[in-house]
């Protein structure tokens, strides 16, 4: 039922080795207060008939009802050679009976003490009782204690084992959510983490099929276009500038391949960036960096780069290149299909989720029913690979952010891409 390293068992363990230590000491303080509650009554009892003797009174007063305990009371006169100062109580057993005395200073002049002494072994024998009862409600207590910690650490295991259960019987066909509405509200965080990687196992697995036919395919093609134009070239003899021209186009076609070759290497290399050590870093200041970039190159090809940051300032623990990466791929795109004379806008805002980073362009406008995150997917007629978003939705996934590309709603063409950083781990800075 249990392992060396369950956590159940040691919750169990715990929980019954606390709960017994604290039942003995409530028991324990419990029986010795009725102890000494019911033997300082008694004391007091025995004292007020040394009093009323002492001062020869008599025992009972008028008014008092003559106690049955007085037919066991045994009242002598004793001397010793020392004065004893002060009374002195004390309990013996004689005869299986328990007696409790009482000796009382009567006149110490002739060094003469009151010596009463009191049959209590009811009174033993009901406490007795006591005792014996206490034992048996510990004992009931005690296995309370345990069905209740049984029952506890299974509720509380339980949440976990379903959710180990749902991630052992899960591959990359049947992958699904889990659903945070039947976790308890401890365990929704674990949840949403565990949700926010199943995302990203779909995505990888999703898109990594498509890298890899695509790959193919990419490469497949230019292979082809090399392969007919050698054959074609070696039909027959041709002059030294066909031959040339014909290695040219050898040439370009090969140097497609290795663009392809090293966008495929930048995946790999991004992988490795996810792996990095966040740090944390004022992203509007990044955004400011990057926009600076960027605003040269806007300028040399006619176009402008406008600039909107709010807050001031926001702080965020993340790594720095994945973020790089996307904000670069953003611009990019953007002024690749902003035509001459228009503009681009850079801006960041706050929303639900946290900071919302938004390239806004004023190009042709995309096609949504295409997947653009995809690899290999092209927009328009301009040149690429057609791996620049599927690695921006790659580094947004390792940020644990939302990316998102869509056209205008403002009755201008163009597209709208945005990045959503999670404010979970993020602060707004103080404006100065």
């Amino acid at each position: 039922m249990f392992s060396k390293k369950s956590i159940r068992k040691s919750f169990l363990i715990q929980l019954i080795f606390s709960s017994a230590i604290l039942i003995f000491i409530f028991s324990s303080v419990l029986y010795f207060y009725i102890e000494k509650s019911i033997y300082d009554e008694k004391k007091e009892e025995l004292i007020h008939y040394a009093k009323n003797i002492a001062n020869f009174k008599s025992v009972f007063s008028f008014e008092e009802a003559v106690s049955e305990n007085f037919l066991s009371l045994n009242v002598e006169v004793i001397y010793l050679k020392k004065t004893m100062g002060d009374m002195d109580v004390y309990e013996i057993t004689k005869d299986k009976k328990t007696y409790l005395t009482l000796i009382y200073p009567f006149k110490l002049k002739e060094t003469s003490y009151l010596k009463i002494t009191k049959d209590v072994t009811l009174t033993k024998k009901l406490l007795n009782k006591i005792l014996h009862y206490i034992f048996i409600i510990n004992i009931a207590g005690f296995l309370l204690v345990i069905i209740y910690a049984v029952m506890l650490s299974k509720m509380l295991v339980n949440p976990i084992k379903t959710l180990s259960q749902k991630l052992s019987n899960m591959n990359e066909h049947l992958i699904k959510p889990i659903d945070l509405n039947t976790l308890p509200q401890e365990f929704e965080p674990l949840g949403e983490t565990i949700n926010h990687l199943i995302a990203r196992i779909q995505n990888f697995v999703k898109y990594q099929k498509e890298l890899f036919i695509g790959t193919a395919h990419e490469l497949k093609t230019p292979l082809a276009v090399i392969k007919l134009k050698n054959q074609v070239t070696l039909i027959k003899k041709r002059t030294p500038e066909e031959y040339i021209d014909a290695l040219k186009t050898t040439n370009k076609t090969i140097d497609e391949m290795n663009i392809i070759v090293s966008n495929i290497l930048n995946i790999g290399r991004q992988e490795g960036a996810q792996l990095d050590k966040p740090i944390e870093v004022d992203v509007i200041g990044i955004l400011k960096q990057k926009a600076d970039d960027f605003k040269l190159l806007a300028e040399n090809e006619g176009k402008k780069l406008i600039m909107d940051f709010k807050p001031d300032g926001y702080m965020a623990t993340l790594q720095v290149s994945l973020l790089n990466q996307i904000i670069q791929n953003f611009l990019q795109n953007a002024l690749k299909f902003t035509p001459k004379d228009k503009s681009v806008l850079l801006r960041s805002q706050e929303g639900s989720y946290g900071l919302r980073i938004e390239v806004i362009d004023e190009g042709c406008g995309i096609d949504e029913s295409v997947d653009l995150f995809a690899p290999f997917k092209r927009q328009g007629n301009k040149s690429g690979v057609g791996l620049g978003l599927f690695l921006a939705k790659s580094a947004a996934d390792a940020l644990g952010a939302k990316i998102s590309i869509k056209n205008r709603t403002d009755g201008v063409d163009g597209t709208v891409a945005s990045l959503e950083l999670n404010s979970k781990l993020s602060c707004i800075l103080p404006r100065n």
